[in-house]
């Protein structure tokens, strides 16, 4: 792919990507058919930490974060950027400094399948970063790649513009053509979890509140 920077993406309404970012990411996932979930090695770097927003994304060489760099002058405030290298990577490829300057933009946090390094100093910011590993391994400045391209970040296809919710269970990526009827979905899924779980709490058990016996049984199970 041809070394390149898109400066103009077309981002979704504020208010939809909010209303995103109001549900979990195993409720969007969910909503989207079981669709749309990085794969589990992305993790949080912190406890609680929680993000959502339209993705940025760049495509950076291993151990290179030049892109990275590059890419913030592109940044709008309310955006979440998603990084992946061209081959697997576990350097720590951004850290404190980056992220004091993604703060700046009012970027509301990082997706990075590769490492990050200054955790301590990360948390204290307050600055919410999902990464494939943790790494003290420093990078070089020197190869070029790509900002605003799809890339295949997890396994998941990402999208400039495309909407990224992050929370403790993992990063899920909603397309920005589903985006309207994925929060819809997402909140019928709610309302008929806030039910269940009202049963479930009044003692109700969930073998008979999913119709579970009759299963069972055709599976062949029996009690003695």
């Amino acid at each position: 792919m041809r070394p390149v920077i898109v400066t103009k993406v077309e981002r979704p309404e504020r208010a939809l990507v909010e209303h995103l970012g109001r549900h979990s990411v195993a409720t969007l996932h969910e909503a989207m058919g079981r669709d749309g979930l990085m794969l589990p090695y992305m993790r949080p770097i912190y406890r609680g930490a929680r993000a959502f927003g339209t993705a940025v994304t760049v495509l950076c060489q291993p151990g290179d974060n030049l892109m990275i760099h590059a890419s913030v002058e592109v940044c709008q405030p309310g955006d979440v950027l998603v990084v992946t290298t061209t081959s697997p990577s576990t350097d720590g490829m951004f850290g404190e400094l980056l992220a004091t300057s993604l703060q700046a933009r009012g970027v509301a946090g990082l997706v990075i399948e590769a490492g990050v390094r200054d955790v301590a100093e990360l948390e204290k910011m307050g600055f919410p970063v999902w990464s494939r590993a943790i790494s003290a391994r420093g990078t070089v400045k020197a190869t070029p790649g790509c900002v605003n391209v799809p890339i295949v970040c997890a396994g998941i296809c990402v999208r400039p513009g495309d909407v990224i919710v992050a929370d403790m269970d993992g990063v899920v990526c909603v397309p920005q053509e589903r985006a309207l009827d994925v929060a819809a979905q997402a909140d019928v899924r709610v309302e008929k979890e806030e039910a269940t779980r009202a049963r479930l709490a009044a003692g109700e058990l969930g073998i008979d509140l999913y119709g579970l016996r009759d299963k069972l049984r055709e599976l062949g199970v029996t009690w003695i």
